[in-house]
Parts: structure tokens; sequence; C-alpha cells
């Protein structure tokens, strides 16, 4: 069964969190899939990972180009796992599919956006049901994770 986190942003942006923990990924041997809510979202992902540092190269596609499974980060909106990927990041409110298939899974919610607030409570409700074990991380002022349940 995957293990679940929930990391609360209250301090830092997508765009400045998941860079570093896809490299984090990818530095243990895990392919990832990153699923937004919207196609506009994963187009603005996909430009910011290529510029995000100057001094980084962090190689990665869409599920619009071609050769999905040979990719190591795959951004997408679809619920399918095209890269064979260990860890799913789940972003914007995008709904989980079955997640038994993973390692780990990560949904990154924005705590100033009320909407992916309630999107992230019905999900971790949901996946406590479904007897996953989950794990809720939020931000210090620092930008560190504190595991607070």
């Amino acid at each position: 069964m995957a293990e679940i986190l929930f990391y609360h942003l209250t301090e830092s942006t997508l765009e400045d969190a998941l860079p570093g923990l896809l490299e984090r990924s990818l530095e243990r041997g895990w392919r990832a899939v990153v699923q937004t809510g919207t196609e506009e979202r994963r187009d603005a992902l996909d430009q910011h990972l290529w510029t995000f540092r100057d001094d980084s190269f962090l190689a990665h596609a869409t599920d619009r180009e071609p050769h999905p499974a040979e990719q190591p980060v795959l951004l997408t909106t679809r619920q399918d796992n095209a890269n064979a990927a260990q860890i799913r990041f789940l972003v914007d409110g995008a709904g989980p599919p079955d997640l038994s298939g993973y390692d780990r899974a990560v949904f990154l919610f924005d705590g100033h956006d009320a909407a992916q607030m309630e999107a992230a409570r019905g999900h971790w409700k949901d996946i406590k049901a479904a007897g996953h074990a989950v794990t809720y991380w939020q931000q210090t002022p620092d930008r560190r994770w504190e595991r607070k349940a």
C-alpha cells in the first residue's frame, strides 16, 4: 500500500516547492508523475521546470509529447501511470487515481486557496477510509516541513 503525504504550502508556492521534491525523488531512483488539475497548469509547470534554477536541469515531459514511458518526470492531467512512476504528485486539487501501485503519493496544496484546501480535506477523508497510511505536513516559517498528523 502506498505511503500518502499531504503537504500544506503556507510559505512558498507550488513552483518553489515542487522542483526540490522532484529532484529528491529522482535521487532515490524513482520516476515521478505530476498530475495537475488543468492543462494550463500542466503547461505552466512544464515551462517552469526548464527554468526554475540557473544551475539545474530537471529532465521531464508532458503527456502530450511522444514517448511518455521514457520520461523520468511526466506532467499530466490524466490518471494513468504512463512512465511507471513510483511516486505521484497531485497538485491543484487533482483527483487521485488508484494509488495502490505507487510507493508514495504526495498531495501538494496551497493553504491560501480555499478550493485546494477543501479538495485536500476530501482526499484525506477518502484515502484514510480506504486504509492508506496518511501523514500531514505543514510548512514552517523557514519553509521546512513539520509533521502535524
